[in-house]
Parts: C-alpha cells; structure tokens; sequence
C-alpha cells in the first residue's frame, strides 16, 4: 500500500497510529504469555 504524505501532521498521525496499534498488540501478547507461564498446574 502506498501512502502519499503532504504534510507533517499526516505523517505524525499516521505513525503515531500505527505506534498504538502495535503497543497494544504486544500488550496482549505480553499479557497472554504471561498467563500461559504462570497457569500452569502446581502439583
């Protein structure tokens, strides 16, 4: 996809976009592995 920037604004934006999407991304995969190691049964 190609994605023309005209001004700095729409470049900010769009990165700071995409920065949000992948900060809560890996939040959940932090949270996920997380639970996946500490849920194990202790026997």
């Amino acid at each position: 996809m190609e994605h023309a920037f005209y001004t700095l604004q729409d470049f900010m934006l769009y990165t700071k976009g995409w920065a949000y999407i992948l900060m809560g991304a890996s939040l959940v995969v932090f949270v996920a592995y997380w639970k996946f190691l500490f849920s194990r049964d202790k026997d």
